[in-house]
């Protein structure tokens, strides 16, 4: 059990299920996609200073600038442009449960594509993990849900899987802050030609805005993609991709406490259930893959 690996993944899982909430609140004020595109205009550019202030370079692997590209279009414009998108219309702590099915996927991505072996503790932690999302998932759908907004937030799961399996030798030639960087200004690029494309700007100008702009361009924007990046490099994309299981519990109880979404009992009883899972994949040993 690696100590400092679980407390990054703690760290990462509250931060990046704190976007949700944020996210909720700028789309009732502002276009998503516009949104989007300027914050991570922000966080692209502070990321290349920071980078450059840590003595980082331009020189990044092959490996890495592929990660660039596809981690930018993937996560920051699908996965997040089509979540913001969604969440004009659905709850976050619904939109923070989709997501959290994530890890499945990447796991089922590894052993069809890159061969990886996982033992059977793992298989169940994972199992266990698509059990609790699936009864918070229930409990939630029995409120109603537009079926619009939760295909987007399907469609940006996949994304976000494709996105975390492109990580593989991210990290490895180094220049870890300004791989960050760089995704964050190609995800900015994609979303301004789509937002030019699909919306009409037009902005709320209140506070809460600005916080909640300037907390998702610092906070999920630079630090959890900081940690997320250095998380895969530390433990690998699937028991990495396992923290998110604890999406629903972070995005529901955020959620609740500052939009007044509602915490039930079965959301309790299913993120027992994800921490199991997470702990018994975190326990268990990976089996070499096959040749």
């Amino acid at each position: 059990m690696d100590l400092r690996a679980i407390l990054m993944g703690l760290t990462f899982a509250f931060i990046w299920s704190s976007a949700f909430t944020s996210a909720r609140i700028i789309v009732a004020d502002a276009p998503p996609l516009a949104s989007l595109a300027v914050r991570f205009l922000i966080s692209g550019v502070l990321g290349v200073i920071l980078a450059r202030m840590m003595g980082q370079t331009w020189n990044l692997t092959r490996d890495q600038w592929r990660a660039t590209f596809v981690f930018g279009l993937c996560q920051n414009a699908l996965y997040l442009g089509l979540n913001f998108v969604a969440m004009q219309t659905i709850e976050a702590s619904l939109a923070s449960i989709i997501a959290s099915v994530m890890p499945l996927m990447v796991a089922f991505a590894g052993w069809v594509f890159f061969r990886d072996r996982l033992p059977a503790v793992a298989v169940a932690g994972l199992i266990a993990g698509v059990v609790g999302v699936a009864i918070i998932m229930g409990a939630r759908m029995n409120e109603g849900v537009d079926g619009y907004g939760l295909m987007l937030c399907g469609v940006a799961a996949v994304a976000l899987t494709v996105a975390t399996m492109s990580m593989r030798g991210a990290s490895s030639g180094g220049n870890l802050m300004m791989v960050v960087g760089l995704q964050m200004l190609v995800g900015s690029a994609v979303l301004a030609v789509a937002s030019a494309s699909l919306e009409v700007i037009t902005v709320n100008w209140t506070w809460e805005l600005g916080l909640a702009m300037g907390y998702t361009t610092l906070a999920p924007g630079l630090l959890a993609t900081w940690i997320w990046f250095a998380l895969v490099a530390r433990i690998g994309a699937v028991r990495a991709a396992t923290f998110h299981f604890l999406n629903p519990f972070f995005g529901v109880a955020i959620a609740a406490v500052l939009l007044g979404e509602t915490l039930g009992v079965m959301d309790v009883v299913g993120v027992v259930i994800i921490m199991a899972g997470i702990l018994a994949v975190q326990l268990s040993k990976p089996k070499p893959s096959q040749t």
